[in-house]
């Protein structure tokens, strides 16, 4: 048996988060349109009759020395020290730039084994998967793996899987065979909300919006659950936004959240309670980023 820790780098909207959501073929992270959807180190993990390997979904890597960027980049960092190979996924459609360079740089700082993805083989131009190979080669050597793929159409990812088995070390799983991730509980209900919620919303609104789990209360005799959570946002001029016309906005939230929260308690009765809040200058202010980021 085999077993690897597997940090998943790359630039925002790269297709990590869909990445780990096809390799596990249910939803670990959180996708959207918007770009920096993943805040948090997300380990998703995949076991087969070769052995176990646990993916970390870190936030896309964006150079800003905003306070909760900043965060978001020493997440990143700490995975690839952390992790005994790296999986760096690409995206064909953006030319390289700086941004791209200073993952290499970081990649390369790692000292670890390292799996190169083009991803969006589906929709990339010949031409733009060309580019980001020659990209890889002059940084990298003609030696590291490079291989195609389309993460959201599921080709080419049992190649990718077969390259990183390759480099992962003889060992114990580390989790359960049927384990596919470690969140606890109240962080994936934040999570699903937060999902719904920045699909609603347009522009710089979705970057001010974090949900907390303020409460989860089980009554076993009612085999029920009760949950309370806030949507916060930086301003209270965006609560309307988010409340939208008559509450239809935080009715849908609250609709598109409940049918995938309540998978998670099969055979319970699920009760969610969602309201909107304001928490002004939340992404500067260090205490809250301590508690949602980790």
């Amino acid at each position: 048996m085999k077993c690897a820790t597997v940090a998943i780098i790359g630039r925002p909207s790269s297709g990590k988060s869909t990445w780990v959501n096809t390799v596990c073929e249910r939803k670990v992270s959180i996708t959207a349109s918007t770009p920096q959807t993943t805040r948090n180190a997300i380990r998703a993990i995949f076991t087969d009759q070769r052995g176990q390997l646990i993916f970390t979904d870190t936030p896309g890597y964006h150079t800003s020395e905003q306070t909760m960027n900043l965060r978001l980049q020493e997440t990143t960092r700490s995975a690839l020290g952390e992790s005994d190979t790296i999986l760096y996924m690409i995206d064909p459609k953006r030319a390289a730039g700086k941004e791209e360079q200073a993952i290499v740089d970081l990649v390369l700082a790692a000292k670890v084994p390292v799996v190169v993805a083009i991803n969006k083989k589906d929709i990339a131009k010949p031409q733009e998967i060309e580019e980001a190979k020659q990209f890889v080669i002059e940084r990298f050597g003609e030696s590291t793996p490079i291989l195609e793929l389309s993460a959201k159409e599921d080709t080419g990812v049992d190649e990718v899987l077969i390259e990183l088995f390759k480099l992962a070390p003889e060992g114990e799983l580390l989790y359960p065979e049927e384990t596919y991730t470690d969140q606890p509980l109240e962080f994936r209900i934040s999570e699903i909300i937060r999902e719904k919620a920045i699909a609603l919303v347009t522009e710089e609104l979705p970057h001010a919006i974090y949900v907390e789990v303020a409460d989860l209360e089980y009554t076993e005799a009612q085999g029920s659950i009760w949950i309370r959570a806030f949507i916060i946002v930086e301003r209270e001029t965006q609560k309307g936004i988010v409340v939208g016309r008559g509450g239809n906005g935080i009715k849908k939230i609250r609709q598109q959240s409940f049918k995938e929260i309540k998978k998670l308690f099969p055979g319970m009765q699920v009760h969610l309670d969602l309201r909107v809040k304001a928490q002004p200058k939340w992404r500067k202010n260090t205490i809250v980023l301590d508690r949602i980021l980790r």
